[in-house]
């Protein structure tokens, strides 16, 4: 390991890009606790500690939004804008040609990206506010006068600019530090959370004589290791199928190679989509009017019917996931693009015929691994809320422990790790190469 630190350390090149990038996540650290002015922090923690989605926006933005701060939606509309944008490459013929021009599309495709962010940002911002300060009770109130515009107005400008700020500092990562500057914003946030989600348990845990609290306490610690380890695994399990390559000429040999088709395709996408829409009716029954009685008893059913500790709120969000996964894979990976790009190489699977035959294959075999990666995905999702019902239902412990990492941000810092990973190895071979020639 020292060996390992001492070589990046001796890469000047990859030294400077790892104390950028380490010097930028402070810089959104520190940005993250300037709350905005005239704000009662009181009510919004109380907010977002009652709602699930809440909870979750909360890991992304690093607890920015439970602060308040002027980062509250932290990358959240510009990973809209991003889905939004991957979703209408396929839709769109003019954005699917423009994905298929190379580097020069793949910077059009991000420009569009950044300008959709804009008012997605601005829209998210006024939801928001809308949202937590849609309380009836006056005392519970975020902000005061909210509904003025003198008041509106330049919160909602201060927050859109806080997250344009962030996404001009996460591509000042990318192009001068290393990895993703986005995802690592993203990972920087959730782990952000680490400390305070340890320092709760504790708080739990040492605050009573039960041992049994310690117990869970130290049972949570295991969960949370091995649950990271089989996210390692799946994330890193893929299909390989062979693809041979006709060699040109009389005497040309073959070329073999293979195709990778992931197990888990759709990342958590699926997991965010899914915590939006058991959510939705919690979130419409802040906003709409208690005069009509009629959609508020129905919406008060369904918030009361599918609270996070309920079987039939496991087992939909399981299904969620599930049918989520199978929509997002339907349309990011196209069977028939694939083969007509492997035909058009000269390539072919062997013992399946190109074209038609082919395409059919590769459908056949991404809808087993989707199966597969939809499973995973809807199990890390509702295994940290089945380990909490367990724990203080099943267990009859004083206090709820969590786990230390969601399950959806476990899938987050497994794939973001790993990739900074292999970007520095990548950095470490070309530093030896230069050394010897």
């Amino acid at each position: 390991m020292l060996k390992y630190l001492k070589q990046i350390w001796n890469s000047k090149t990859l030294r400077k890009k790892i104390l950028f990038t380490l010097f930028a996540i402070i810089i959104y650290r520190l940005a993250a606790h300037v709350s905005i002015p005239n704000i009662n922090l009181e009510n919004v923690k109380e907010m977002f500690n009652s709602n699930q989605l809440l909870g979750v926006y909360n890991l992304l933005t690093g607890g920015s939004a439970y602060r308040f701060s002027i980062i509250m939606m932290g990358l959240a509309p510009y990973i809209n804008a991003s889905i939004i944008m991957q979703l209408l490459t396929v839709v769109v013929p003019k954005l699917e040609a423009l994905s298929k021009e190379g580097e020069h599309g793949k910077k059009m495709i991000n420009k569009y990206t950044r300008y959709l962010t804009i008012p997605i940002a601005i829209m998210q911002s006024y939801g928001m506010i809308l949202i937590l300060n849609s309380s009836s009770d006056p005392t519970k109130r975020i902000i005061e006068n909210a509904g003025e515009l003198t008041v509106l107005i330049p919160i909602m400008l201060t927050v859109t600019a806080g997250t344009l700020f962030l996404v001009w500092l996460g591509e000042l990562m990318t192009e001068k530090g290393i990895g993703n500057g986005v995802s690592l914003l993203i990972t920087a946030s959730i782990l952000s959370g680490i400390p305070t989600s340890i320092g709760g348990a504790l708080s739990i845990a040492g605050g009573t004589n039960d041992t049994k609290m310690l117990y869970a306490y130290v049972g949570i610690i295991i969960i949370t290791i091995l649950l990271t380890i089989f996210i390692i695994l799946i994330t890193e399990a893929q299909r390989q199928i062979p693809i041979t390559y006709a060699g040109r000429g009389i005497k040309a040999r073959s070329e073999n190679s293979s195709l990778p088709i992931k197990i888990n395709q759709a990342g958590m996408i699926p997991i965010i989509f899914a915590v939006s829409v058991l959510s939705f009716p919690q979130l419409l029954s802040r906003i709409i009017s208690s005069e009509n009685k009629f959609i508020s008893d129905i919406l008060s059913y369904f918030s009361s019917s599918f609270n996070s500790g309920s079987v039939a709120y496991l087992i939909t969000y399981l299904l969620l996931v599930l049918g989520f996964t199978y929509f997002y894979v339907s349309i990011t990976f196209n069977p028939k693009q694939v083969a007509e790009n492997i035909q058009k190489k000269g390539g072919f699977i062997p013992g399946i015929r190109p074209g038609k035959q082919t395409a059919e294959f590769l459908q056949s075999v991404s809808s087993k691994l989707t199966l597969f990666g939809g499973l995973f995905l809807g199990f890390v999702a509702v295994f940290p809320l089945l380990i909490q019902f367990i724990f203080k239902n099943q267990l009859n412990l004083g206090g709820d422990i969590p786990l230390l990492i969601s399950g959806a941000g476990m899938i987050i810092i497994v794939g973001v790790v790993l990739e900074l990973f292999r970007q520095i190895n990548a950095q470490l071979i070309m530093h030896d190469y230069d050394k010897l020639y």
